[in-house]
């Protein structure tokens, strides 16, 4: 691999399709120096999630679709937040030093 290759540079698209048809036609790595570090900001990213099964009560599961929806909210979105908030209140209370 030569370093010294003359890197190309990206041209402006006016969209999406624009750049598809451009990129099918042409090779990346005219356009990229791989020996210089890139730099990625994943600060936007989503945090992972796992699936789990809880079990609940209908009484409790009927109530929290009622919520849901007064909010206009999956209720299992709801779900998350309420037990993210909880988790903090408690961690909160766990990091308290004792009087």
């Amino acid at each position: 691999m030569n370093k010294n290759k003359k890197v190309k540079p990206i041209p402006k698209f006016k969209n999406e399709a624009e750049e598809r048809e451009f990129w099918a036609t042409h090779d990346l790595t005219d356009y990229l120096n791989q020996f210089q570090p890139v730099k990625l900001d994943l600060s936007e990213l989503k945090p992972s999630t796992k699936p789990i099964t809880v079990r609940l009560p209908v009484s409790l599961l009927v109530a929290l679709k009622i919520l849901a929806h007064k909010r206009d909210v999956p209720y299992q979105s709801l779900l998350k937040v309420f037990l993210a908030e909880r988790v903090e209140r408690e961690t909160k209370i766990w990091s308290q030093p004792s009087l």
